[in-house]
């Protein structure tokens, strides 16, 4: 057995972290919808908020923990949970517990791919020709535009964020920053709609999840996409002038 073959594991083990990322995420969606929506929380939300008032610390450690298996399974009530952190730590630090909890398990998620796949595809990307090659040399040649992009966003689906950077070789550093700071203006005004659940609740209504399509919240992260295409803009302006 060479030296490569021993430091690079093969077969079934390369594959394990994603296997059980799938296999989990299928059980969690037949088994888990009732536990982690929002009628969940509203039948427990005063036992939520006891809880927190005596173990403050403690309360956000396990929400910040679960937070994280949720997004690093794939499982249902990932908005459900962004929504309990505003409700149980109103929007600060509601929010910064919610961004740092997405960002660890959408990195498990984004080095369990890199490790089962990423890696072969990479560089097979890398050694393609024609069309495929051009498209992966112009998301490298704008990485940090692309990844803030993708993040913000709202119609692109969290997992598919997640796994695309693995495939295209992104390096983890970039990923886990564009990934924290892409998802803040999101996080924050979810975030904020669960700090005023409790107004909701007395009123016996649904919160308005369709909110960030709303113009007045679209629009400046609208603008925030226009700021990370302006760098990849840029740079096809100056290769035409060089032609």
């Amino acid at each position: 057995m060479d030296e490569q073959t021993q430091s690079n594991p093969r077969g079934i083990t390369r594959l394990l972290p994603i296997a059980v990322i799938l296999v989990v995420a299928v059980i969690g969606f037949f088994t888990l919808r009732d536990y982690l929506g929002f009628e969940a929380l509203r039948e427990n939300r005063e036992s939520l908020i006891a809880f927190r008032d005596m173990n403050y610390a403690l309360t956000a450690l396990v929400f910040i923990g679960l937070y994280t298996l949720i997004v690093a399974f794939s499982l249902p009530g990932a908005t459900i949970a962004t929504l309990t952190g505003g409700f149980l730590f109103a929007t600060f630090p509601g929010a910064l517990f919610n961004v740092i909890s997405a960002t660890l398990g959408a990195t498990a998620i984004f080095l369990a791919a890199r490790w089962g796949f990423g890696e072969r595809l990479g560089a097979k990307l890398q050694q393609s020709q024609g069309a495929v090659k051009k498209i992966k040399k112009g998301i490298d040649e704008n990485q940090w535009s692309m990844l803030f992009l993708i993040r913000l966003v709202p119609a692109v689906p969290f997992v598919v964020a997640n796994l695309v950077p693995s495939f295209m070789q992104v390096p983890t550093h970039r990923f886990v920053i564009s990934t924290f700071l892409g998802i803040i203006p999101g996080a924050v005004v979810y975030t904020s709609v669960g700090a005023g659940l409790g107004e909701i609740f007395a009123r016996g209504e649904t919160p308005n999840l369709g909110i960030i399509f709303e113009p007045g919240i679209l629009l400046p992260i609208l603008g925030l996409c226009a700021l990370a295409l302006l760098p990849i803009l840029i740079k096809a302006v100056r290769g035409r002038k060089d032609i």
